[in-house]
């Protein structure tokens, strides 16, 4: 016997339907893209390796937005039959290649910022002074936009969110370079805020990475201990033990659980089954700091593990 089972909220397909955050990515894409023309023009307006610089950044960046959207279009699309979750993993899969294409603009920028300690570029700070104050102001336009939106709503926000933060901090550093270039003539400013930009977002990115390579390689959400979760499941009357225990997330926010629970013969036969699916799902609720709201459960009974197969044994 098996069943899924759940308080007020369905376990069909598509459940649980992801914010739509099209629109708010949309906005900061278009500002992030109009950012990217007026710096190339400065650049070439003033021949600064600088903007230059921060535009590549932009570039990788808003092709990293355009991912975000893409992924959170086909997030919202409807479950069918063939893809039960519809494109729910697509969020992570938007992530994985933002997260990736951010470690690499933060490696380059690293190497890049050393090589400049030794051979730091003629800078002409008028107009990267300029450029540079038009995408700060539009990158903390977007950050708004953003966090007002949910930035912390899934992972592909996320990593969207530090696109858009990798960009504000380009743009500080590329605004405090020219000023200390212009007070001091100390070229190898730029560099420096270089580097120091690159020690912030890379770790950052590592994390995001990490979390959404966990994600799918179908890792145990964080903050669910399954050896605990076994307990709790074991601690249920009448239930003998509990085996093929598994627990991954479908995307950000979404984790699902699935076990084999052996019960008593007698359930079977007194029509207890039913209460101990409802018991078995509320250990899964307010006991960790994850909530299960997606679970099938298997039950059976003693006898049925001579019949098992030899993965499930």
């Amino acid at each position: 016997m098996s069943g899924g089972h759940s308080h007020g909220h369905s376990h069909g397909p598509g459940s649980s339907s992801p914010t739509d955050h099209r629109r708010r990515l949309a906005i900061v894409l278009v500002l992030t893209s109009t950012v990217l023309v007026a710096e190339v023009i400065g650049a070439v307006i003033s021949g600064s390796l600088a903007l230059l610089a921060d535009a590549g950044h932009m570039l990788t960046d808003t092709a990293g937005l355009v991912i975000a959207l893409i992924a959170a279009t086909l997030a919202v699309r409807p479950a069918t039959a063939k893809r039960t979750w519809g494109y729910r993993r697509a969020e992570v899969l938007g992530a994985t290649l933002q997260a990736a294409a951010l470690l690499a603009v933060g490696t380059y920028v690293l190497i890049e910022g050393i090589r400049r300690l030794f051979e730091p570029p003629e800078i002409e700070t008028t107009a990267v002074l300029v450029f540079g104050l038009v995408g700060l102001v539009a990158n903390v336009i977007g950050i708004v936009i953003l966090t007002r939106g949910g930035r912390s709503d899934n992972v592909n926000m996320r990593a969207a969110f530090l696109e858009v933060l990798n960009d504000t901090l380009g743009s500080v550093a590329v605004l405090a370079a020219a000023g200390v270039i212009a007070l001091t003539g100390w070229q190898r400013a730029d560099a420096v805020a270089s580097l120091v930009i690159a020690v912030l977002i890379v770790p950052r990115t590592v994390i995001l990475l990490r979390e959404t390579v966990s994600v799918l390689l179908e890792t145990t959400p964080p903050g669910l201990d399954l050896d605990d979760v076994r307990r709790h499941l074991l601690a249920v009357p009448h239930v003998l033990e509990v085996h093929d225990l598994h627990a991954s997330q479908i995307t950000s926010g979404l984790p699902v659980l699935s076990a084999h629970v052996v019960v008593e013969d007698s359930c079977f036969r007194d029509g207890h089954a039913p209460q101990i699916l409802d018991q078995l799902q509320d250990c899964l609720t307010g006991h960790f700091p994850v909530s299960v709201d997606h679970s099938t459960f298997q039950l059976e009974s003693p006898a049925h593990a001579a019949h098992e197969l030899a993965a499930h044994q």
